[in-house]
């Protein structure tokens, strides 16, 4: 059991990564991740929907009539949305006011919709619960990266802290904290990490 739950965690983070290997939930990866602080919280909201979703959806996947799973799965995504939307505002209010109609935008994210699909519609809770933690946390690595790479090149900050070298010599890039910025970052990660995939899986 350990190993299969360790296969789980494998894929999600890295062999069907979300974003690298499915191309889902990439409108925050362009919309928040400017900011690495904005990109934690956003994060997190994805992966404790992603999982949460998942194990709710499994442990009730006997009860709910197959002609309104997908009504049922909106409704149990948004609940735990809401609980997220209300604890960052609460916690995180000037968080809140850049990411706010972003988290809402979480309901429609493909990971979450996808894993209650493919995966905890057909399996037992705990699997369930670590195929949607693993998904979110594969989601979350990808988005911090470009987030760090688009903080520190625009912004000379790291987590809003000014590194040493903005006063010194380095030069700002503004197009990084652009709608631009997030879409060379996105392709250029995207690139590296199938490339990867790709010799290992030749080799």
């Amino acid at each position: 059991m350990a190993s299969s739950y360790g296969k789980i965690l494998k894929d999600g983070l890295l062999v069907e990564n979300p974003i690298f290997r499915q191309v889902l939930g990439i409108c925050s990866a362009l919309a928040v991740t400017n900011l690495v602080t904005n990109t934690l919280f956003m994060s997190f909201g994805v992966t404790f929907t992603t999982a949460l979703t998942s194990f709710t959806i499994s442990l009730l996947r006997n009860y709910i009539p197959v002609r309104i799973r997908m009504i049922v799965q909106v409704i149990i995504i948004a609940a735990y949305v809401m609980m997220i939307d209300i604890l960052i505002k609460a916690v995180a209010p000037d968080v809140h006011r850049f990411i706010g109609p972003y988290v809402g935008l979480i309901i429609t994210n493909c990971i979450i919709m996808g894993r209650a699909e493919a995966f905890a519609s057909q399996n037992k809770p705990l699997p369930s619960l670590v195929d949607g933690l693993a998904n979110g946390l594969g989601y979350s690595v990808v988005l911090i990266a470009i987030a760090v790479v688009r903080e520190v090149m625009g912004f000379g900050t790291i987590l809003g802290v000014a590194l040493p070298a903005r006063d010194l010599w380095w030069t700002q890039w503004t197009i990084m904290v652009m709608p631009p910025g997030a879409f060379f970052m996105f392709a250029i990660m995207t690139w590296i990490a199938r490339a990867r995939l790709v010799k290992q899986e030749a080799s």
